[in-house]
């Protein structure tokens, strides 16, 4: 991992502050990375997508995630004001605050929901996108995930079920996890999200490459990661159904790279093949024998942003 060339927090709305850094030539291309989560954190490792000798990376915490406060797993940091609208609001203030007219947006797994959300925003402000492992949190990708994935997973859905009590809605997870991370006892909260993070990396883990990264993290990262995820997906990213996809006219002209595994079972490879049908100067890139997270789907990222970025 390479240390950051700067860094710093930013201040933004509802007392949030965000963490910020920067890698590779300051007088580069800008290129805007989101992590993936949502409640992730900006992570070095990703640097490696770019030339360092072209390209000015930014990255950032997104708010209540990693270094950002308030610290989104504690049970006293209320989420009202952590949607996908403010999430937006959050990435033009860094925009202006780092004085960039414009960036690639590069978007991992949920970065890629973000990053799409942002660019139908504020298309005069995106040069290009490249999305990684494509998402839309849509209400048929969070059924998918909390629940019709109980089909190739079944008795490791059924613990994940058990684990928030038999009066839980089984189609209506994520809000019922939310519930509990909210919860008073601790020990109630830290239950939850160590079974959140288990289901996760269960149905990631679809190709041999894999290696659990949520379970194994510290408690900390897992109330922070499990609290932001149920929290988006109870809602549905906070968009109205189907919203990117009719808006996809307003970045069509933007070139852009979709770049998906063929054995993502976490998001099948119809999200990202309906959104390049809508996208005409995308490119559409189905990686063979590829799972969420494979280090192929990065080399082909790369590859994309270097095309994008003459």
């Amino acid at each position: 991992m390479t240390a950051p060339r700067t860094h710093g927090h930013l201040p933004v709305t509802d007392h949030n502050t965000l963490y910020w850094e920067e890698h590779g030539n300051p007088h580069g291309t800008p290129c805007l990375v989101l992590h993936g989560g949502p409640g992730s954190s900006a992570h070095p490792g990703l640097v490696h997508l770019f030339d360092t000798t072209r390209h000015r990376v930014i990255l950032f915490d997104q708010r209540g995630a990693g270094r950002s406060t308030p610290d989104a797993g504690l049970p006293t940091t209320d989420l009202a004001t952590n949607t996908t609208a403010h999430l937006i609001d959050d990435i033009e203030a860094l925009r202006t605050a780092r004085g960039i007219d414009s960036w690639l947006v590069t978007g991992t797994s949920w970065g890629t929901t973000l990053g799409l959300a942002y660019a139908q925003a504020h298309p005069d402000r995106v040069r290009a996108l490249v999305l990684i492992a494509v998402t839309t949190t849509s209400p048929t990708e969070v059924q998918w995930l909390t629940h019709a994935m109980g089909r190739v997973f079944p008795e490791q859905w059924e613990a994940f079920r058990d684990a928030v009590g038999p009066d839980a809605d089984p189609h209506r997870l994520p809000a019922a996890y939310a519930r509990l991370l909210a919860h008073p006892d601790p020990a109630v909260r830290a239950d939850a999200a160590r079974a959140w993070c288990r289901w996760e990396d269960t149905h990631m883990a679809t190709t041999n490459a894999f290696t659990p990264f949520l379970s194994t993290r510290p408690l900390d990262f897992q109330l922070r990661f499990a609290r932001l995820v149920t929290h988006y997906w109870a809602a549905h990213a906070f968009l109205p159904e189907h919203h990117l996809l009719h808006n996809m006219h307003r970045i069509a002209h933007l070139p852009g790279a979709l770049v998906h595994g063929r054995l993502d079972i976490s998001g099948p490879a119809d999200t990202a093949w309906n959104l390049a049908r809508h996208w005409p100067a995308a490119t559409l890139h189905i990686i063979e024998g590829a799972g969420h997270t494979d280090r192929a789907l990065h080399t082909a990222g790369a590859a994309a942003i270097t095309r994008l970025t003459p």
